[in-house]
């Protein structure tokens, strides 16, 4: 049973992606909506991005893990390396985490 779910999955998956290259081309979309869509795909991955940040297990995650997100949003934004910004954010969150703030 798991395993026709996982294939089914996939398949799905594999068919939502393929239908976005076929149609290209066939679906003409107004002037409006084409200047939104990439807007939208942003909004998107920041919503993402804040849940992740802010929620665990549908419940507020803590302040360590939004502050190391938010160390990690200024490093990116200030251009600095991705390894930077990667040991920054996770380092500011683990020390907080040390020092007792959940």
């Amino acid at each position: 049973m798991l395993i026709a779910v996982i294939l089914t999955l996939a398949v799905g998956t594999y068919a939502f992606r393929l239908s976005g290259v076929v149609l290209r081309d066939r679906l003409t979309l107004p002037d409006r909506v084409h200047r939104l869509l990439p807007m939208a795909a942003a909004a998107l991955l920041a919503a993402l991005a804040v849940t992740a940040a802010l929620t665990e297990a549908g419940a507020f995650a803590g302040f360590a893990r939004p502050t190391g997100v938010l160390v990690g949003a200024a490093l990116a934004w200030r251009r600095a390396p991705f390894i930077a910004v990667v040991v920054a954010a996770a380092g500011t969150a683990a020390l907080l985490r040390l020092l007792g703030i959940p």
